[in-house]
């Protein structure tokens, strides 16, 4: 399957096909007629899809980075190591960048695509579920600071992204679990009859048969938001369901605990239980929620009061001047802004979460 993301110079395609690693290079020798191509993965994904993409680059000169995997590896102090491997690498800009990992190596390699020699082409092909969903289309590339995550980055499209959905079945519990938190968002945002389908089954492993198809679902909702919103200012604000408790919580952990998809899950149901007491939200959907959250072996709490969360909220990047635009459900698969400021959540100081 192809979709395209149409943004005018900045367009690119996405193919989504089992199998499709094994054919990188044919896809890439569409869009790149250079020489030098740099390969950026971690310390789990290179050892097992490493040798295959390499395989399929035969026709090029290849150089590999390999670094240590987890989200401490996003961070401002790993740039130098990636630049410093660019350039022993003699990368020009007509040369080109690839990241083969998950969440941590798209966002870094995308940032650092993006600064080196003021940019350099790059090409996504994400080895999680949540990258395959979420992070590795949209353009939105960071590193993380000790302040918070995602603190410095850019909006630097790749040129193309390739997700191979068979790559998933060497990923870890703990990880499908993560791509389920995002794969739940979009159901909640978006698409009520993609959250009835995500219900509709008893597990992952009874999910799986319709694996490939809730991808392109979950590609295309975000393809649609970013042509409407490329740079976050409006209508993608709606990706963040869930995600300013969820920072929070990975933050208070040091990313050592929970993961991001499910601290998502976890703000999800945790701010449509605060939405629904209000009447933000119509009844029953923070039980839905829950529900799918079950299903998909996803935390629904991380036992921690809400005043404790409350100062890292106040460093999240889209806490500005201490307003929030907080994306909350009018019902499941209708999602909307909420303008309002942090003492939204002073009611809540001695809830646990």
């Amino acid at each position: 399957m192809k979709l395209t993301v149409n943004l005018k110079e900045n367009s690119y395609p996405i193919y989504i096909e089992n199998g499709i690693l094994n054919r990188a290079g044919e896809y890439i020798a569409d869009l790149f007629h250079g020489q030098r191509i740099m390969i950026v993965s971690d310390d789990n994904v290179f050892p097992l899809y490493g040798k295959q993409l390499c395989d399929s680059l035969s026709g090029y000169e290849c150089h590999s980075l390999v670094l240590p995997h987890g989200e401490p590896t996003k961070s401002f102090d790993t740039l130098p190591k990636v630049y410093s491997a660019m350039l022993d690498a003699k990368l020009t800009r007509s040369d080109l960048v690839i990241a083969l990992g998950g969440g941590v190596i798209g966002d870094l390699t995308g940032f650092a695509a993006s600064t080196y020699l003021r940019g350099i082409k790059c090409v996504q092909i994400p080895t999680s579920l949540l990258a395959q969903v979420d992070s590795s289309v949209g353009g939105k590339t960071a590193v993380d600071l000790p302040q918070g995550k995602n603190l410095v980055g850019a909006f630097f499209h790749p040129k193309m992204v390739l997700i191979d959905p068979l790559v998933l079945n060497t990923l870890p519990d703990h990880f499908i679990h993560d791509g389920m938190g995002e794969v739940i968002k979009y159901g909640c945002i978006k698409d009520s009859g993609l959250f009835d389908l995500l219900l509709s089954h008893s597990s992952f492993e009874d999910l799986k048969p319709d694996l490939p198809k809730i991808i392109a679902r979950c590609v295309d909702i975000k393809r649609i938001v970013v042509e409407a919103d490329q740079f976050d200012t409006g209508e993608r604000m709606l990706l963040n369901f869930g995600h300013t408790l969820a920072h929070t919580i990975e933050q208070y952990y040091q990313y050592e605990r929970e993961s991001h998809g499910e601290a998502v899950g976890i703000g999800m149901y945790q701010l449509t239980k605060m939405s629904e007491k209000r009447g933000l939200t119509a009844k029953g959907c923070a039980e839905k929620i829950r529900k799918a959250l079950d299903i998909y072996n996803l935390p629904t709490s991380c036992k921690l009061t809400v005043s404790e969360l409350i100062k890292a909220i106040s460093l999240d990047k889209k806490n500005l001047n201490g307003h929030l635009n907080l994306v909350l459900l009018k019902e499941i698969g209708d999602s909307y802004i909420y303008p309002t400021k942090i003492g939204f959540f002073e009611n809540e100081l001695n809830t646990f979460m």
